[in-house]
């Protein structure tokens, strides 16, 4: 961990965590990068389909906040995620969607089964 972490509440440093997640296309990369394979740039800028400036600058934002990590081989970059911790975060988060969706269908269904207010 940096040296910065260690003089930081673990409150915040969570917080710098949850900003690396803040975009839906750093949640897509890290969703590409859950096979936990290595993948190049070119790689991910075709499923993304981003330009290369803005492909590298969420890549930046990911490796900052340590969910990704980066390896130059010759003139490739691969990218991992930096643990398998990530890829299990995005599973938790797609349940907790999966509940918040299901809860919202209840609700709406009990919204929409009260009975008519008279007008006046």
């Amino acid at each position: 961990m940096p040296q910065s972490w260690t003089a930081r509440p673990l409150y915040e440093v969570k917080a710098g965590l949850f900003q690396g997640l803040t975009h839906p296309y750093r949640i897509l990369i890290l969703e590409l990068l859950a096979d936990d394979e290595e993948h190049t740039v070119s790689e991910l800028g075709l499923h993304t389909q981003l330009e290369a400036s803005h492909l590298s600058q969420h890549l930046a934002v990911l490796r900052k906040n340590r969910l990704v990590v980066s390896e130059r081989r010759g003139s490739h970059v691969f990218y991992r995620q930096f643990s398998p911790a990530v890829a299990e975060l995005l599973t938790v988060a797609r349940r907790l969607l999966k509940d918040l969706a299901a809860d919202a269908s209840l609700q709406w269904d009990e919204v929409a089964s009260l009975p008519e207010i008279p007008s006046r």
